[in-house]
């Protein structure tokens, strides 16, 4: 109930669109409350004519015309109570929408690591739908069966209240019946937009993902874990509306009986001559009217179970805290100089075993600081921590003796720039990548970042140039042409504090060296972080720091650390010093032909 609440809350910020809305429904269900009055009084006069054998046009005209007025009348009024109902439904899924977008922008890494993309696409469409016909079929519609099931019971009882009982006797048992159709299908639906969300999931991961698939020559077994989903959401589907049906069909079959016991009596006071044949037909016409608020009554349930099950989906993830949050009394943080200290730091993903521990060191500006390990000794997170990605847990980061975590993330961020090992692209222009965070640039500086990233030669070759449309996570480039576009969107940034994790590693040795080249002199007055198994990369850094099970095992220059001889020297024998020996041959110059001297 709490989540059917808040939703109404949300409706209720629409109050004049709201109040027109059942403005609109009184009108409708006047009108036609009065329809079957009137046409009952046109029958009794046309018997009263036939009888009497005066009886003329005239006498039944005005009827007529009012009848008509009334059915123009509700017309509009229906039309105007549809309109109204319809566009402050999508309103309010516009608002929802946005809301649980921008929620999810705002969130952590942590939040992401735990929900999935195609789980949270579910929820910003099915379950914001199932929100938004609730609003207009249980908010605003629901008043108007309301008032309209009221309102002819009160009308019954006063034409007769002998029928009226016998129309009424049914209304326990229906409502009994909706009451627990509604308990049943709340947990129905909650079921079936789970599975929803997980055939999402599976369907997102197979489209993005569809060049391993048949890489692989595995369709098959993706079509065959697709139809194992699939199977399962429509059996959800089918077990809700069977339910639906079930309740709907019972109430018809309820009312029914109701009719058939009002025609049997009804008519046999007419035939006694203690009701008209026009009271008899009012009193049929509104039976007919109250099957429609009790044949609804299965289509609320419906929506109110569905949204219930939905708005407790959306608004799990819209009252979600960040664990990464930003102090009430944050400042904004200038261009900074980049001098970078990590203080004792200390970080561990939900509550597990630390992943770094007791982190300390000092990067100034113009200095170039190079994190090797092996897989998982924490090299990613030490870097994902400087630009509050996470937030550490014990010890602080502070870039130019201020705690990070005294400025607003977006000043933050902005003097941190950040090239990953997975590099993501929009389905947009090169040109719209590359000034991706920095949409004001002009063509000049984004040609000079890409120039820098050794692109530009590249993207002049393509017909269209930086106008080129590259397709779905930058497909339609090579590794090696992605991972420079994304170097050339983190320079055009221009931040104090440059990150490069592992970021020309799709890269050939010749390419790397030109980017390298390229970027000393962009790299002088920046704080620079690589993450990186090259040698190139490394024993050029002005501090190396080795990290093993999360810690900072060994720290210096390349010489220096060789000639400790542990675990750097160890990494040096078995990765770097072929690459050495590869280097040495391609730079050795070419022997001299001896013969040729002669």
């Amino acid at each position: 109930m709490t989540v059917i609440l808040r939703i109404i809350g949300i409706t209720l910020r629409y109050k004049r669109r709201l109040l027109a809305a059942y403005v609109a429904t009184a009108v409708a269900t006047a009108a036609y409350l009065f329809l079957p009055r009137l046409i009952g009084n046109s029958i009794d006069r046309v018997v009263e004519g036939f009888e009497s054998g005066n009886g003329t046009a005239a006498d039944v005209l005005p009827l007529a015309l009012a009848i008509l007025a009334l059915s123009v009348a509700r017309g509009i009024a229906s039309y105007a109570q549809t309109y109204l109902g319809e566009s402050l439904s999508l309103i309010v899924a516009y608002k929802l929408r946005n809301a649980f977008y921008d929620r999810v922008q705002r969130l952590s890494f942590a939040f992401h690591d735990r929900h999935h993309t195609g789980q949270l696409m579910s929820r910003a469409i099915s379950d914001v739908e199932a929100v938004r016909m609730f609003v207009n079929m249980g908010l605003v519609r629901a008043p108007y069966f309301a008032i309209l099931f009221t309102a002819v019971a009160v009308i019954l009882l006063r034409l007769d209240w002998k029928l009226g009982l016998i129309s009424m006797s049914f209304m326990p048992v229906i409502a009994y019946n909706s009451g627990v159709a509604r308990v049943r299908m709340r947990r129905l639906w909650l079921a079936t937009q789970e599975k929803m969300a997980e055939l999402s999931t599976v369907l997102q991961e197979n489209l993005s993902g569809v060049r391993v698939v048949k890489a692989f020559g595995s369709e098959p077994f993706e079509e065959a874990k697709f139809d194992q989903k699939n199977t399962e959401v429509a059996t959800e589907m089918v077990k809700a509306e069977r339910l639906r049906a079930s309740t709907v069909s019972f109430m018809g079959f309820v009312l029914l009986i109701a009719v058939g016991l009002i025609l049997a009596y009804g008519g046999w006071q007419v035939i006694n001559g203690n009701m008209t044949e026009g009271e008899l037909t009012q009193f049929i016409i509104y039976t007919q009217i109250l099957s429609m608020p009790v044949r609804m009554v299965g289509w609320l349930v419906n929506s109110y179970a569905r949204a219930s099950s939905a708005g407790q989906r959306l608004f799990e993830i819209l009252d979600a805290e960040s664990p990464v949050r930003e102090s009430p009394d944050a400042v904004e943080m200038p261009r900074a100089a980049g001098l970078v200290r990590f203080d004792d730091v200390s970080f561990g993903y939900d509550g597990r075993a630390p992943a770094v521990k007791g982190v300390s060191f000092e990067a100034r500006p113009g200095q170039t600081v190079a994190l090797l390990g092996a897989p998982g000794s924490g090299k990613s997170t030490v870097v994902h921590l400087l630009p509050r990605f996470y937030d550490v847990t014990a010890g602080r980061i502070t870039l130019d003796g201020r705690d990070i975590r005294q400025a607003t993330l977006k000043s933050l961020r902005r003097n941190i720039a950040l090239v990953q090992q997975d590099v993501f692209l929009f389905t947009a222009t090169i040109r719209e990548n590359i000034a991706y965070g920095r949409e004001e640039a002009s063509t000049d500086e984004i040609v000079e970042a890409a120039r820098i990233a050794q692109l530009d030669d590249f993207i002049r070759t393509l017909d269209r140039g930086y106008d080129t449309v590259i397709g779905e996570r930058g497909v339609t480039l090579s590794g090696g042409q992605r991972q420079r576009l994304a170097i050339a969107r983190a320079l055009l940034v221009d931040p104090p504090v440059l990150v490069l994790d592992d970021s020309m590693s799709s890269v050939d040795a010749s390419t790397e060296e030109l980017i390298h080249r390229a970027m000393e002199a962009v790299m002088r007055d920046r704080t620079v972080f690589v993450i990186a198994h090259r040698l190139s990369t490394v024993h050029k850094a002005d501090l190396i720091l080795v990290l093993k099970d999360g810690e900072v095992v060994e720290r210096g220059r390349h010489q220096d650390l060789l000639a400790a001889g542990g675990l750097y020297r160890g990494i040096y024998e078995l990765q770097l010093r072929p690459q050495e020996e590869v280097m040495l041959d391609f730079e050795a110059p070419e022997p001299v032909d001896r013969s040729a001297a002669r």
